[in-house]
């Protein structure tokens, strides 16, 4: 596995992130601990998690793993946000609840630093200067390297960029969007941003919860048992079966399917290789409920799909795109050619 800069950052991370949201949570932690061996094994030193994932959790199999390596060879990314108590100040982006947060991931992952503390999603009800100004202090004490944010839209992640330069703080130096091929709309304004700014992208969900996995065809009339889509609408996820049971994705999957064969890859490698390919991609978020699914997620990288069929899956997967952002897909579409 090769080592990418995150951003316009001295920081060098693998080019595959090993998410953990499912340890503690389908992995038990024997189980996460070999996913975690095998992940090093191959070069691998990116991790991602946060709080909310299983209320800590993942947080702790995570620091108990680590306590058995050499910190400094990983990159330890977390995040906050969510709803982690019952009481009024355990949710948000306030100063309050972001250094509480941080301690508490601290202990949990049993460091005294965390490399990349990103803010989960944007919060509408605390000023921006108060999250940002707090995550400053954070740098400026130790207690973080680097800050990120997660789930913004376009104009949110610039605003907080421009405050930040402009109050001398410390500045994002990554987005985590969602991003893959049933999710392009990622690249109508936030990539550009990105690049223009010179973040890093560590794209989450690129199967998009298994839909491009090479499990789902369109023989199929219902998901298969003990998949997530089959559990999404009783858990609440928002890639349901009556959410991609349509022509646009069977037609992506079909194509999805015939490159995989012409590489000799698996779909699911095929999908994970466009992502990693694609501009501004630093890193995809790859998951694991096992050690056969983390095998085959880590075969997606070490070789490329050439021009003419990333080309054929950026067809397939086209959204349709309104006014204002018709003329940005068409710039996308023609990038490279004039």
């Amino acid at each position: 596995m090769q080592d990418r800069y995150l951003g316009r950052t001295g920081l060098r991370v693998s080019e595959l992130c090993l998410g953990t949201m499912t340890l503690g949570r389908e992995t038990s932690e024997a189980d996460s601990g070999k996913i975690l061996d095998r992940y090093k094994a191959e070069g691998g030193n990116f991790l991602d998690t946060a709080d909310v994932y299983t209320r800590g959790a993942s947080e702790e199999i995570v620091g108990s793993w680590l306590q058995k390596q050499n910190r400094d060879d990983f990159v330890l990314a977390t995040k906050v946000r969510f709803p982690m108590g019952e009481g009024p100040n355990d949710v948000g982006l306030s100063r309050k609840h972001i250094i509480s947060g941080v301690k508490e991931s601290l202990r949990r992952l049993k460091t005294d630093y965390i490399d990349l503390y990103q803010v989960h999603a944007w919060d509408p009800r605390t000023p921006l200067e108060e999250t940002l100004s707090t995550l400053n202090d954070l740098v400026r004490e130790g207690l973080v390297r680097y800050i990120g944010a997660s789930n913004y839209k376009g104009w949110q992640l610039q605003k907080a960029i421009d405050m930040s330069e402009k109050n001398g703080w410390e500045k994002f130096v990554c987005l985590q969007p969602q991003y893959n091929l049933l999710t392009r709309a990622t690249e109508w304004e936030l990539i550009d941003v990105c690049e223009n700014e010179g973040l890093g992208v560590i794209p989450w969900s690129p199967l998009r919860g298994g839909w491009l996995s090479g499990k789902f065809t369109r023989e199929l009339s219902k998901p298969p048992e003990n998949t997530r889509i089959a559990e999404a609408d009783k858990k609440g996820y928002s890639e349901t079966w009556d959410m991609y049971n349509n022509e646009t994705t069977w037609n992506l999957i079909d194509t999805l399917i015939e490159v995989a064969k012409e590489v000799n890859k698996t779909p699911a490698q095929t999908a994970i290789n466009w992502l990693l390919n694609k501009r501004g991609v630093t890193a995809p978020i790859i998951g694991a409920r096992n050690r056969e699914q983390l095998e085959a997620n880590l075969g997606s990288a070490g070789w490329s799909l050439n021009d003419n069929q990333m080309a054929r899956l950026d067809r397939a997967s086209d959204l349709f795109v309104s006014y204002p952002y018709d003329q940005a897909a068409h710039d996308q579409r023609t990038r490279g050619r004039e």
